[in-house]
């Protein structure tokens, strides 16, 4: 059977994207089987950020001023009280191979308080032997979160989340990760718990 130059090289094409598709799923297979032997903690917490006013460099309650401190009242008498931050987590990767996702379904606890939860879309890959840092973005009403808790309840659990309050707070991070393989997404079963320190693997 003769084949047309033409109709050779559409079969040529298509059984080189085969191989290369091939190759991307065991790339990917790889990967997920390196995440599931990775381990992650908390390793910061920035720009934290409570009714508008910065406590990034906030070292006592008397660092807030006359006119934070209004606002942050001001803040405390509407009907929410908006807290951001940055939480940056680090991946640590002991595989030859590196290891990589695609997104990230996350649950919030501080001091064993549900704060809330959310979906880092973003893939991210940790290299071989290597570690990767992972920033999320938390926004959230402590209104809402803590109901029923006074104005200098709030605000000194935002002190002791910058870490100048007397009392550490406790993070704690659930995460369930996803990864597409050939246009199916595989997703971790039941979440990863993260703590700020590696776990005992």
């Amino acid at each position: 059977m003769n084949f047309s130059p033409r109709l050779l090289s559409l079969t040529l094409f298509i059984a080189a994207m085969s191989f290369l598709s091939s190759c991307d799923v065991a790339k990917q297979a790889q990967q997920v089987s390196n995440l599931s032997n990775c381990d992650f903690r908390i390793l910061s917490v920035e720009n934290i950020n409570l009714a508008g006013i910065s406590f990034q460099n906030v070292n006592s309650i008397s660092d807030l001023g006359i006119a934070d401190a209004a606002r942050i009242m001001a803040g405390f008498a509407s009907p929410t009280f908006p807290l951001s931050l940055q939480l940056n987590l680090e991946g640590r990767n002991p595989n030859p191979k590196e290891a990589g996702l695609n997104r990230i379904e996350w649950i919030l606890f501080v001091d064993e308080i549900q704060m809330t939860s959310g979906f880092l879309d973003k893939p991210f890959v940790i290299p071989a032997n290597g570690s990767a840092i992972i920033p999320v973005q938390v926004a959230l009403d402590l209104k809402t979160v803590l109901s029923g808790k006074s104005a200098e309840a709030l605000i000194k659990f935002c002190l002791n989340l910058t870490g100048v309050g007397k009392e550490p707070t406790r993070f704690k991070i659930k995460l369930k990760p996803t990864i597409m393989i050939a246009g199916t997404a595989l997703t971790y079963p039941g979440y990863i718990t993260v703590n700020t320190t590696y776990s005992s693997k």
